[in-house]
């Protein structure tokens, strides 16, 4: 049996066939990394606007009188603060602080929210969540047959989506349910994992082709998960599996701000004596001096030792360099500490950063 019989397809598959896109395997699905190139992808999101299916992502719906309680009790962020249509980036974290996955939140209704997870993690996020729901008045249904998702990212991704839409866009961090292309009810969020203004859409998995034909038409560029992961790089956004796992707990991989030890969250009470203590590590971001590009797994090296571990790298399409995040040893983690990476058994010289690497020219 070929590989890509056992592999889910979005709804977008045969656009990206038509587009020329190289398609791998991708967290159980079959993905376009790429169609003209990461590069001139990654720069058309930078300088104009892109559009990724990112239909992969699952989703978790949760309703009923308690569903607050039970996304309180899973999720380290302050659920009692999202207000309705508004949405939340947490993580959700297992009684020893090791992070299951990071999480965005929107509460659709008063007592109705939804939860995206990453691909690989959806299933185990879906049980997780079901476990702990034991006893409350919550429904917790798994939605990912509902929804195809679409990022337009870029500065002139409102300005394409506002005039394909039938109302006003919503804010940062704020959603509106709209008529697009392909749908009269579709989800817009104003969120997104690139570090540029823009929207994802939620809408029916039917609908999509009409919406993606649209955005293209107007000009918006495909982009693929190379491109994504070199903007999100850019500007340091956390890749589960790289940069947060179970081995790590939330303060310690630098996502201490989603967490309020108040509200009881599993897992809390360590991340609050982790705070206090202060982490052993630290993750950091950092800039080769040198040549070479970092790659996860790569030692981090002072002074001939190795104190960490790159999690994250690759070659900066906007700064012409190579960049990454790693952990270190938390007495090495101020920005300016001169560092080497082992790139395969050669040093390279490296500087430890502040977030963001990339922020745009004045």
């Amino acid at each position: 049996m070929e590989a890509s019989d056992t592999l889910k397809r979005t709804s977008l598959f045969e656009r990206h066939r038509e587009a020329g896109a190289k398609l791998v395997p991708f967290a159980g699905w079959e993905m376009p990394v790429q169609y003209e190139g990461v590069r001139p992808e990654h720069v058309a999101v930078r300088t104009a606007a892109g559009v990724f299916d990112v239909s992969h992502m699952g989703q978790v719906e949760t309703s009923g009188p308690d569903a607050e309680r039970l996304l309180q009790r899973v999720l380290s962020n302050d659920v009692s603060k999202l207000a309705e249509g508004g949405a939340q980036y947490s993580v959700m974290c297992r009684p020893d602080g090791g992070v299951i996955d990071d999480l965005f939140s929107y509460r659709l209704e008063p007592e109705r929210f939804l939860t995206v997870t990453n691909a690989a993690n959806h299933e185990r996020d879906r049980d997780w969540i079901l476990e702990q729901a034991d006893g409350l008045d919550v429904e917790v249904r798994d939605a990912i047959d509902d929804w195809a998702m679409l990022a337009v990212q870029g500065p002139d991704a409102r300005r394409i989506v506002a005039e394909l839409a039938d109302g006003e866009l919503p804010g940062r961090m704020r959603t509106a349910f709209l008529s697009v292309p392909g749908d009269p009810n579709a989800l817009v969020c104003g969120t997104g994992y690139t570090g540029e203004d823009g929207v994802e859409v939620m809408l029916c998995s039917e609908g999509a082709p009409e919406l993606w034909d649209a955005l293209i038409g107007a000009g918006v560029t495909p982009a693929g998960l190379g491109a994504r992961d070199t903007l999100r790089l850019e500007v340091c956004f956390h890749l589960y599996g790289n940069d947060l796992s179970l081995d790590r707990d939330p303060v310690t991989s630098g996502l201490g701000w989603v967490c309020k030890e108040d509200t009881g969250f599993i897992g809390s009470d360590v991340v609050a004596e982790v705070r206090a203590a202060g982490p052993e590590e630290k993750l950091v971001p950092f800039a080769i001096t040198d040549k070479g590009i970092p790659r996860q797994g790569n030692g981090i090296v002072v002074d001939g030792e190795t104190v960490g571990e790159v999690t994250s790298g690759t070659m900066s399409p906007c700064l012409g360099y190579g960049v990454g995040m790693g952990f270190v040893r938390a007495d090495l983690a101020q920005p300016g500490t001169q560092i080497e990476i082992d790139v395969r058994g050669r040093t390279r010289g490296a500087r430890i950063e502040s977030r963001p690497l990339y922020s745009k020219p004045d």
